[in-house]
């Protein structure tokens, strides 16, 4: 993982929201389930406190990779985000130079991705290809199946 993370507000404040559930309620109710397993007997051959033990290290890996994302996370302001050249948070639409096919991506954070709103990782490929470019640039980006050329339309917030 990278030593910085940029985030929306929105996106930020999901993360802290989920750290606050997992803590508030999935913690304890992992709790819960392991005690109510261990009053059944026989903890070697208790099907139901090994499935409950092994929820809770699930749930403690999750809450230690989000506390880990939180800490890293930079929340970007939309408001203050130059649009003459592609950058986290800007919609950027672009037309595939041999296609003519054209879409409009905003550009987010790892955690945020998500290709059917739209929305495409800057670790991409075609997300670090845009990084940078102004209107009428073309882009090169090298894809699996191989180099695709985008020609930069438009930016916006």
């Amino acid at each position: 993982m990278s030593d910085v993370m940029y985030v929306s507000k929105e996106a930020f404040d999901r993360m802290k929201e989920e750290m606050h559930r997992l803590k508030t309620i999935e913690r304890p109710a992992a709790s819960r389930a392991i005690a109510e397993a261990r009053e059944k007997g026989d903890l070697k051959e208790n099907a139901e406190y090994d499935a409950a033990k092994e929820h809770q290290g699930i749930l403690e890996a999750k809450m230690a990779q989000l506390e880990g994302q939180i800490a890293i996370a930079r929340v970007v302001d939309a408001s203050t985000i130059d649009t003459s050249k592609v950058s986290i948070l800007t919609k950027v639409t672009i037309t595939n130079v041999a296609t003519k096919k054209t879409v409009t991506y905003q550009i987010v954070g790892e955690t945020e991705a998500d290709l059917k709103a739209g929305k495409i990782s800057v670790g991409s490929p075609i997300g670090r290809g845009l990084l940078g470019k102004v209107k009428g640039d073309v882009a090169e980006v090298t894809a699996p199946t191989g180099l695709i050329k985008f020609k930069i339309e438009n930016i916006t917030v």
